[in-house]
């Protein structure tokens, strides 16, 4: 395994050294960003998919991004690759003390609260809030809920299910009375408030809004296909529909596709 790293680790220096790729060579950390972010989703898909061949090319994929940032820094004299794997290496040793020191940890209740002890240890003198580190840059449903878990930790959070679904219905009807008095800046705060409240109850009930929210997405795409593809076959135009044509459609394809 070591000897195809190396080598992969030569390929990205050679693409970056004078005389390598014009693309390679012109990119930053900057530029770079969202190439990194486009192969964690197209990981995401293949893991959904559970396509072992797509996983493995996607890690690869990730691996090129993790490598050429890597090079880049150490272009720059900021850290080379060897630093980035003895960090996150020694990392991993002191937040599993049950493995490599002599603390116990039996459940992953305790491995869990083992690592947000030491991780809070570690970062005490990097953040100033309890909420700070949350990157702004993580999609909103899954920032809202992680800054929802750090609150929760010091005890800012319902004991129960009810106050929260409560709370969902306050922020509707809210939402409602904004809509009602035509202030369109106030209703798309009131909407934010909706979603994040919608956050707190998926947090409650063990559900992660990102995931449900990113399969209600992939199952209204299958059905939309289902009813773009039975107006191809009858040779009718899907911008010419009526709505209740589609609507029957749409019904149609529940039993379908589901």
């Amino acid at each position: 395994m070591a000897e195809q790293f190396d080598r992969f680790v030569e390929i990205v220096r050679r693409l970056r050294a004078p005389g390598g790729c014009p693309w390679d060579r012109q990119q930053t950390h900057k530029s770079m960003r969202s190439c990194l972010l486009d192969e964690t989703y197209e990981f995401f898909e293949a893991v959904d998919e559970n396509d072992a061949r797509k996983m493995q090319e996607e890690l690869g994929d990730i691996l090129l991004q993790v490598v050429l940032h890597a090079q880049i820094a150490g272009e720059e004299g900021l850290f080379e690759m060897e630093d980035v794997a003895r960090t996150i290496g020694d990392k991993i040793i002191r937040r599993h003390p049950h493995v490599f020191g002599n603390s116990t940890a039996a459940t992953t209740e305790e491995v869990l609260r083992n690592w947000e002890i030491i991780k809070k240890e570690e970062k005490a003198g990097d953040r100033t809030y309890i909420i700070d580190g949350i990157p702004e840059s993580l999609p909103a449903l899954f920032r809202a809920e992680k800054m929802q878990r750090r609150a929760a930790r010091v005890g800012f959070d319902w004991k129960d299910i009810a106050p929260v679904l409560d709370k969902v219905e306050e922020e509707f009807g809210e939402f409602r009375a904004a809509l009602a008095s035509g202030d369109q800046s106030h209703a798309g705060e009131e909407l934010g408030d909706i979603l994040f409240a919608l956050v707190n109850v998926a947090r409650h009930t063990g559900i992660c809004a990102e995931e449900a929210l990113r399969e209600t997405v992939k199952k209204f795409a299958r059905r939309f296909r289902y009813i773009e593809e039975q107006y191809r076959k009858s040779g009718r135009r899907l911008e010419d529909a009526p709505i209740e044509d589609m609507d029957v459609l749409w019904e149609e394809s529940k039993k379908v596709i589901g």
